[in-house]
């Protein structure tokens, strides 16, 4: 399976942006503060804009140009979009410096279609992921000089989270905790080379640790390598006590998630025992 993402930069997703968002230059402050004054109405009404901005991409009319169209014109939006332009390629290139990765999470680990999502790329100073709309999401993040990985977890995890049907309250606890497991550590664990077994939400940390041995089983990992993947991840639990669930090799990430759901009484008491 081939994950398919496409990065754009919108002038109408920009500009949405740099109104509603924080300003990220004096005179982007000076215009919208211009605009504020005089078209105070059309700047509210434009505020309504952004789910159709996600929704229609590049076929979006906004009702009302005005505001647009001063933003546009001005002085300064060439640069903000020259900017925007060069943080699309630099995230380009690291999401296809790393396709092959990333193909492995889809096709071994998570074993699902996934539709083609597109990502509106806004200025990183931002620092927004935003999900709002099917399929479609905004981004705008400093990719860590450090651990320029971090921005690919993100958008991995915002895509499943967003394709993965919806649960009850405790059921989204699950949910989160195994996309947490997929993309954030065993993911993360192949794209590096080093085990990132104990990343994520620390509230998260426990039930992950319960739902490992059963995690392994999903992944086909055989019951005799349990205990070098337990000294790898620094998580230890006592194979013995459970009975090697040959179905879950089977199964994809959602229907994964359902079974823990389904068994979660017993999951956590095979790990407390």
């Amino acid at each position: 399976m081939i994950m398919t993402v496409k990065f754009v930069v919108n002038d109408y997703c920009l500009i949405w942006n740099l109104l509603f968002q924080v300003s990220v230059s004096n005179n982007i402050y000076r215009v919208k503060q211009k605009i504020w004054e005089t078209y105070k109405t059309e700047y509210n009404e434009t505020y309504r804009d952004k789910a159709a901005i996600l929704r229609d991409g590049k076929d979006f009319i906004p009702n009302n140009d005005t505001v647009y169209n001063i933003i546009l014109e001005s002085n300064t939006y060439d640069r903000v979009k020259k900017l925007a332009e060069k943080y699309r390629l630099d995230i380009m290139k690291l999401w296809d410096k790393n396709k092959k990765e990333t193909s492995y999470l889809f096709d071994k680990i998570v074993r699902m279609e996934i539709p083609e999502y597109t990502f509106f790329v806004v200025n990183k100073e931002f620092e927004i992921i935003d999900h709002s709309s099917d399929k479609s999401m905004m981004i705008g993040k400093t990719i860590d000089s450090k651990n320029p990985f971090n921005i690919l977890f993100e958008i991995n995890l915002d895509i499943l989270m967003d394709h993965i049907k919806k649960y009850n309250p405790e059921g989204e606890m699950f949910k989160i905790a195994i996309i947490e497991l997929a993309v954030l550590n065993e993911y993360a664990t192949r794209l590096t080379g080093r085990s990132y077994y104990l990343s994520g939400n620390p509230e998260l940390l426990s039930l992950k640790r319960w739902l490992y041995p059963y995690w392994l089983m999903y992944l086909g990992i055989p019951k005799e390598d349990f205990l070098s993947c337990m000294t790898r991840d620094k998580v230890a639990f006592d194979a013995d006590k459970y009975a090697y669930e040959k179905e879950l090799k089977k199964m994809n990430l959602e229907q994964f998630i359902d079974f823990c759901i389904r068994n979660k009484r017993y999951i956590i008491r095979d790990a407390k025992m």
